[in-house]
């Protein structure tokens, strides 16, 4: 077995986060450079809650990527931990992405994080995305004003969800990898199990469906995933609300909602697993669960 660390190989590889204000498609960037959904997509703030890692490999490189949660101001326990998680990805990469929307224009929260950002010696490359929705003249006075603030070391305007110039991203982030190991294998897209990209997908579909407190009060965990002699795979999952009004949201009338969200679920859990999947829901109460340190633990919002 060859010992992909040796020198002589120049084998390059890294990890690199992608930060920004919740909502500028730091998921949307990351699903379009790895292929797949692998980290869920809303409109909704706050939608990423974990260290989501994507796995890139290019030809004699290996880009690990760390899409974290939207750095904010918390107010609740959940969003401490989220913070936490956003600030700590940025000690621990080669580079920074540092993603904002063109279409909107520079705000609070991006000036907010430039602030985060002037802690650290990462090199920061400013990606601009969105540009399919602002006209081409209108980028260089936001250039400009994002490089009054900071002295970014490379700029780089994109389109995640439409794939534009995506690979000149990916060619300027390959300059910043050291030599290296191939950390994962070259078919593999992300490092979190199976479960965990399915609890997420399910939980998309939850936050697609809902409005005002629902999306922030839930979360979903895997029960059970067993395969069957004939390849179809059961999955138990349980999506845990704060309220007894919250289940009876997510039910729905006759049980409608919840079978509507299994039911789109289960389309994209098959087309991640490639396989047909017999999925089951049950909708649980926990209290305050974004509050009680115990509790998220026992969800997998762990700082480490």
């Amino acid at each position: 077995m060859t010992n992909s660390t040796d020198s002589s190989t120049k084998y390059r590889s890294g990890f690199v986060a992608i930060v920004g204000r919740p909502n500028v498609g730091k998921s949307t960037l990351m699903n379009q450079v790895i292929g797949q959904k692998i980290a869920i997509m809303s409109d909704k703030p706050q939608t990423t809650r974990n260290k989501i890692h994507g796995v890139y490999t290019g030809e004699g490189y290996q880009i690990v990527f760390l899409d974290t949660p939207g750095i904010h101001k918390p107010q609740s326990k959940l969003g401490d931990y989220m913070m936490k998680v956003a600030q700590g990805a940025l000690s621990e990469v080669e580079a920074v992405l540092f993603l904002v929307d063109v279409a909107e224009g520079i705000g609070g929260g991006d000036r907010f994080i430039i602030e985060q950002l002037k802690n650290i010696k990462t090199p920061v490359i400013l990606v601009l995305n969105k540009i399919d929705q602002v006209e081409p003249q209108a980028l260089l006075p936001v250039i400009t004003q994002y490089k009054d603030l900071y002295n970014f070391a490379e700029i780089v305007p994109i389109s995640a969800k439409m794939g534009n110039n995506v690979n000149t991203l990916l060619d300027q982030v390959r300059k910043f990898l050291p030599e290296g190991p191939q950390y994962y294998p070259a078919d593999q897209v992300t490092d979190h199990p199976e479960q965990f990209v399915c609890a997420e997908l399910i939980r998309e579909k939850i936050l697609h469906k809902t409005r005002e407190e629902i999306p922030h009060s839930i979360a979903v965990t895997i029960e059970s995933m067993k395969v069957k002699e004939n390849g179809l795979v059961e999955i138990g999952a349980v999506i845990f609300v704060e309220r007894d009004s919250q289940k009876g949201i997510i039910i729905g009338k006759q049980g409608a909602l919840l079978k509507a969200i299994g039911r789109e679920a289960r389309m994209d859990i098959e087309r991640l697993l490639g396989s047909k999947i017999f999925l089951e829901l049950w909708v649980k109460v926990k209290k305050d669960w974004r509050n009680q340190e115990r509790v998220l633990k026992d969800l997998g919002f762990r700082h480490d």
